[in-house]
């Protein structure tokens, strides 16, 4: 006679839809993907990307103490997420992690930072410029 052994899965029960979420860090080369649950708070999705980060070997060196970064949302404001709000309540998969700014011990102001933009300069200096190298080389 054969007797089957079940194995029983140990793994705790997830509550909760799972996200994969991507997260810019300001300076490195590509965003980093992972997934969460969307009960995860902001705090430990911090945390998590500063691990992913570091186990990848990206540049520059970050550190790994998750008070010392922001997680924004550029869709939402420039305004911080909270470290104890759920990710998933935000209603969006991409952030961006951020070097907290230094205190100046104003107290509880939200903190709020500035996202660097991509800049190609403005049209009219383009034009300028293309129109100054026509007529320069008659």
């Amino acid at each position: 006679m054969l007797l089957m052994k079940h194995k029983k899965n140990h793994a705790p029960k997830v509550s909760g839809n799972r996200l994969l979420i991507s997260v810019t860090v300001v300076g490195s080369a590509g965003p980093i993907r992972f997934v969460v649950n969307e009960e995860e708070l902001v705090a430990t999705v911090i945390d998590t990307a500063l691990k992913s980060y570091a186990r990848e070997g990206r540049l520059p060196v970050l550190g790994s103490n998750f008070n010392d970064f922001v997680l924004c949302c550029p869709v939402i404001g420039t305004e911080a997420l909270k470290p104890w709000e759920r990710i998933g309540s935000f209603g969006v998969r991409n952030f961006m992690l951020c070097k907290k700014p230094q205190a100046d011990g104003d107290g509880e102001k939200p903190v709020v930072v500035e996202i660097p933009r991509k800049s190609f300069g403005s049209w009219k200096a383009w034009f300028n410029k293309s129109i100054h190298l026509k007529i320069s080389s008659h």
